[in-house]
């Protein structure tokens, strides 16, 4: 029953489910953890990265990619692209499916939180100082910094001295938490075009109470900045010949 599409499908739904589920919990009114910081977002990213990657293992998908972006970046290193299209669809549609599952959690929440931008923060990225070139560049530097660093990790090099099996999972967790500290104050580090582009589309669908816009104008960024990122560190894992 298992097989590397349902892998990919469940592990992004779970990602999002609790990447968003946090980012929830922190900004919508009358949650317990209402106002508990960027912190508690970026640790909570962190541990979703995480449990998506051992769902995808465990339902069929050995790559745990979760990410279109290091998809590709994994297929530009490889020179191998037959994977590309079947994972992103599945990791778009997981991420869709993760983010409705944030709005049922949450349910009451919406309608007691009048902040329209804040109930869009829930499912998608925005930037803090709005400016196309800059906000761009944010995201290929944060997305280059994921895959090369993934790729690093599971290099034969580090594999030959350094984590044993299972272990890489906490260390790309650290990775995707260590980037939202240090560089996801610009953007809130999309870094995954599924992530973003997944549930912006399930917030401009459901029937969120009081939403406003879904920002289509920004969309392009957090979609095109990850692809370019992952596609420049797949190159250079290439060129360096890091296997």
């Amino acid at each position: 029953m298992t097989s590397p599409w349902l892998g990919e499908f469940l592990g992004t739904l779970m990602l999002v489910l609790l990447g968003d589920g946090v980012v929830a919990a922190v900004l919508l009114k009358k949650s317990k953890a209402e106002n508990s910081g960027w912190m508690v977002i970026t640790a909570g990213w962190a541990f979703a990265v995480m449990c998506g990657a051992f769902t995808a293992i465990a339902c069929g998908s050995s790559d745990a990619f979760l990410n279109p972006a290091l998809t590709l970046g994994m297929a530009v290193r490889s020179g191998s692209f037959a994977k590309f299209l079947p994972f992103l669809s599945a990791q778009l549609l997981g991420a869709f499916v993760g983010a409705s599952l944030v709005w049922l959690h949450y349910l009451p929440h919406w309608k007691e939180t009048p902040d329209t931008g804040a109930k869009l923060g829930v499912f998608c990225t925005a930037p803090a100082i709005r400016n196309t070139l800059t906000n761009l560049l944010s995201e290929i530097i944060a997305t280059f910094v994921l895959v090369f660093v993934i790729g690093a990790i599971f290099s034969k090099a580090v594999s030959a001295t350094g984590p044993a099996p299972g272990v890489g999972i906490y260390l790309v967790a650290s990775l995707i938490w260590g980037i939202g500290l240090s560089l996801g104050g610009t953007t809130g580090y999309a870094i995954n075009p599924a992530r973003d582009l997944g549930p912006r589309i399930a917030h401009a669908i459901l029937p969120i109470a009081g939403k406003g816009g879904s920002d289509w104008r920004y969309a392009p960024i957090p979609v095109i900045g990850p692809f370019a990122g992952g596609a420049l560190a797949g190159l250079l894992l290439k060129f360096l010949a890091i296997n």
